[in-house]
This record gives structure tokens, sequence and C-alpha cells, in this order.
């Protein structure tokens, strides 16, 4: 069996889990007994993970959970700190290196759909991959905090640009200041993550959404969130002008003809109408 073939593995120092179904890849922290705590060989393999499921055309869909009762409790402090702490200056700079390469640049300019699926405790550096997957769906039980201030640093990496990207300044600042927990339910009232629902619908509800986002074409999907993450720091002239080039780059680069398709539903065979879908409209009689 190749490696394109293969529907589940753990890597080589198992530290991240992978499991194919259907379209949607499954990537997951595998360090429960350490309430998947990331050490610089998780980094790694996430790293060469995501590589991988960017490489296998079965996956439209990354979701981004943890094993166990956990999503991730954060940096691992003592190998981080500790450990890394006493080693030459090279090394921490290496480790950093490694860490921001998966954590943001990776999951920021994925080209594949991505999904935090929050599925417990996510503290502290965990913020930064979650923040930087696309959508985030959490258990309404599952705990977010970050506690660093509490034990004598800041926030470490870039947790506190991370919240800049989705939180107001008045919870960033709450939360980074205060170092109190806050639940699933609370996270989504905070736009932390976009819904939260019971543990037991957790999955269902993460495969609902991650079956809607496979139905769009991949380059479509592709031009469409790139587009977004980068022209919201740009000016409205440069914009203008980078995100027709990602129109007409994600039309000429899709094999499915989805522009075309789409109008042909909806001003020729009236099968779709903006707003309603496909469904509604059959249900409408139109």
């Amino acid at each position: 069996m190749t490696q394109s073939e293969a529907t589940s593995w753990t890597t080589t120092k198992g530290t991240v889990r992978v499991e194919v179904e259907g379209p949607i890849g499954w990537l997951s922290f595998n360090r429960p007994e350490k309430r998947n705590a990331m050490n610089p060989t998780l980094n790694l393999e996430m790293t060469e993970s995501l590589e991988r499921l960017e490489a296998d055309d079965r996956v439209r869909v990354v979701v981004l959970t943890g094993e166990g009762e956990s999503w991730s409790a954060g940096m691992d402090l003592k190998e981080y700190f500790r450990e890394v702490d006493q080693a030459p200056a090279h090394v921490q700079t290496r480790v950093r290196r490694e860490s921001a390469e998966w954590q943001w640049r990776r999951l920021i300019n994925y080209p594949k759909a991505t999904i935090a699926m929050v599925n417990g405790w996510c503290f502290g550096g965990a913020i930064t991959p979650l923040v930087c997957c696309d959508l985030a769906l959490a258990a309404e039980d599952a705990v977010f905090g970050l506690s660093e201030v509490n034990w004598g640093i800041p926030p470490g990496g870039l947790v506190t640009r991370s919240l800049a990207e989705t939180v107001s300044t008045r919870d960033a600042l709450w939360l980074i200041m205060t170092g109190e927990p806050i639940d699933g339910v609370r996270a989504a009232q905070m736009r932390l993550v976009n819904e939260a629902v019971p543990r037991e619908r957790l999955r269902e509800r993460t495969v609902e959404v991650a079956h809607r986002l496979a139905a769009v074409s991949p380059s479509v999907m592709r031009a469409a969130k790139g587009g977004f993450r980068k022209a919201r720091l740009m000016a409205w002239d440069d914009a203008e002008e980078f995100l027709y080039a990602k129109f007409d780059q994600g039309i000429l680069g899709d094999p499915e003809r989805s522009k075309q398709r789409g109008l042909e539903g909806f001003l020729d065979k009236k099968s779709f109408r903006p707003g309603l879908g496909a469904e509604a409209d059959q249900a409408r009689g139109d």
C-alpha cells in the first residue's frame, strides 16, 4: 500500500495521528498523556503530516483535533523552557522556527480548507494554530485559557497576535491579563471559535461542515480563502487588483468548471438561487 492509499497512520515518533475518511483528513495531536502539549518533535511531525495531506488528492478538508480529552494544552514547558533554555542560542532559534512553520505559516497559507475541532483543553500556545485554521468548532465544555501571567511570563510566540485576529481588544486583554479560563460557549460568544455544540455532537457537526466545504471546487476554495487572508491587510486599491487576480486564477485553474456550472444552474436551469440554494429552489418548484 502506498502512502497515498493509506487511510490511517501514526507518525514515526508517535506525536501525530492521521486518518483519511472520505474527503476529510483528520489530523490529531497524539500526546494524550501530556494533554497533547506541543513539543519540538510534534512540530516537525505536524509539518510533515500537513505536507502529506496537501499532496493527497483524496483530501479536501483537514480537521485538526486532539486525541483523548484535550485539544492541546499549549507548549510542553519542560521541553520548550527548561531544556531549550539550557541549550545553545542557535537551538532556541531553530526550535522557534520549526514551531512557527506549521502553527501559523503553514496553516494560514494552507491550500485546503482547515477546521479546528476543539474537543477539550486549549491553552497557551495552542491558541495560535486554533486561530490559524480557517474555521473552528468547539465542545461547549471545552476549556480555553491563557494562564501564563499566573506563573510569571506573558503569552509566548504569536499567541497575542493570534488573538488580535479574532476577538475584540477587551476580550483579548481579559484573557491575557487575568489568566481566567473560559468554556466553549464563551469562546463562541467572543468569536474565538465559530460555534460551540454539545460534546456528543461535536464530531457530527464537524463532519457536516467539512462535507459542505469539500463540495466546493478545490481551486475556488483556495482562491476564496487565500484572497481573504491577504486582502484584509491591504489598502483598497491594492486589494482590488489582488482579488481580481485571485478571481481569475480560481476560475482558470478550476477543472470542475464551477463558475460555468453555477451560471448554468442559476440562469438556464433555474436550479440554484443565491441565498436559497438548489434544494430550496426545488422545494419551491422553480
